[in-house]
């Protein structure tokens, strides 16, 4: 903050359809109180006039890193922003209002005096170049679709399990296409029963589903299965709702191959890219997360600790008295979190190290997430050093390096 001199302040609290603001000149205690409609034209407008009346740069502190508000802002050169934890302003507005009772502007003047009274804990907006930007919103979009496929899946297995338990037997996995083109085709055993066998045969020929041993299992298991039941009142209700739940799987399919293309298209044009992409366990869906996850600025994270630390991977310790415990971090970006556990899971069988140190781990008594989230902590110091100096990472480098220092991963390997 110091090393930039502010014509004025502003504290904005946001919402969906307007703003409330609070204004200050760096040059008097007076504070403008104002509501900003969440208009193009307002926002325009009214970022025009604070220019006009301060004309120098503008510190704008408010809730969010981004979102419609924070991208109209950023057109304008002469705004910087200064995200702020909504937490944080939670227990500084409870500080001063034990009733925890909540005023729009009120909280556009508490975001506004911690940065005045505050502003070594603040950090100014820096944003990524736009190819990163657009890259973590769609592996973020990706991942929406993901969890909705596995709720419309789940449900899916629900309604067959009322009518029709046979076709979750016949496949390994229900969320693919083949399987939409299953149910869609024959919604009920009676109809599927009914089919020729060549017919059968056709169908998972022209699907690329050949192999011979499970053509035949699926169809003996076809013509030998017995129904259920045979209560239209519970098999009518069900073949709708599995055949509406099914347009919506394929849907949703269709989807995230659309996104994976672009996602990939996108990433391997950035010149990091190569880093992540070459890692044990990464593959096309983690790799570009890993990217995001990192990021494209060097300064960001002055060491491997802060972005353990950032990511939530890292535990937290609470002292108070006599009582000491640890916890793992209830406040971080849990999407950067999943990615470096999720990854973290899949280097157990590809990179040897991380293997022996999950096995050490669960050998220890941790649970299948502790020892994984453990693995992520010792992978962040690892990357980190790679992001850094643009080297990829060399699984024989890293292991030459345990010898070398006399590690005990390995000699509990050896």
């Amino acid at each position: 903050m110091s090393e930039k001199p502010y014509t004025a302040f502003v504290g904005i609290d946001w919402a969906d359809s307007k703003h409330d603001v609070c204004v200050q000149a760096a040059d008097s205690l007076q504070r403008d109180f104002g509501r900003l409609p969440h208009q193009v034209d307002d926002i325009e407008q009214w970022a025009q006039s604070l220019h006009q009346r301060f004309s120098g740069p503008i510190a704008v502190a408010i809730e969010l890193s981004k979102g419609p508000i924070v991208y109209a802002l950023q057109k304008y050169d002469y705004f910087v922003i200064f995200p702020i934890n909504p937490s944080t302003l939670a227990k500084y507005r409870e500080a001063f209002q034990p009733s925890r009772a909540k005023d729009d502007p009120r909280d556009a003047e508490l975001a506004l005096e911690l940065l005045l009274t505050h502003p070594e804990y603040f950090e100014p907006l820096q944003p990524q170049s736009a190819e990163i930007r657009a890259l973590t919103t769609l592996v973020e979009h990706r991942r929406t679709l993901v969890n909705e496929r596995v709720r419309v899946t789940n449900r899916l297995r629900n309604t067959l399990k009322q009518y029709y338990p046979q076709a979750l037997e016949w496949f390994s996995r229900i969320d693919t296409l083949v399987f939409c083109d299953f149910i869609e085709r024959w919604p009920t055993l009676t109809q599927v029963k009914r089919a020729r066998r060549s017919t059968l045969e056709h169908f998972f020929h022209d699907r690329n589903a050949r192999r011979a041993y499970l053509l035949e299992m699926r169809t003996k298991a076809i013509k030998s299965a017995t129904p259920l039941t045979f209560d239209e009142a519970v098999i009518t209700p069900n073949k709708l709702q599995a055949l509406v739940l099914v347009e919506m799987l394929r849907l949703l399919l269709v989807s995230i191959r659309k996104y994976d293309k672009e996602i990939a298209e996108l990433a391997s044009t950035h010149s990091d890219y190569d880093l992540f992409s070459s890692l044990p366990g990464a593959g096309p869906s983690l790799a570009p997360r890993l990217l995001v996850a990192f990021g494209e600025q060097r300064n960001r994270f002055s060491s491997a600790a802060e972005l353990q630390k950032y990511s939530g991977v890292a535990p937290v310790t609470e002292r108070s008295g006599k009582k000491h415990w640890v916890h793992w971090r209830w406040q971080c970006p849990t999407f950067i979190r999943q990615t470096f556990v999720e990854w973290a899971a899949q280097t157990v069988n590809k990179s040897y190290w991380a293997g022996v140190y999950y096995q050490q781990q669960r050998d220890k008594g941790c649970t299948y997430q502790a020892a994984v989230r453990s693995l992520a902590y010792k992978w962040i110091r690892i990357l980190y050093r790679c992001w850094q100096t643009r080297t990829p990472y060399d699984e024989t480098v890293y292991l030459k390096a345990l010898e070398r220092r006399g590690s005990p991963l390995l000699k509990t390997a050896a």
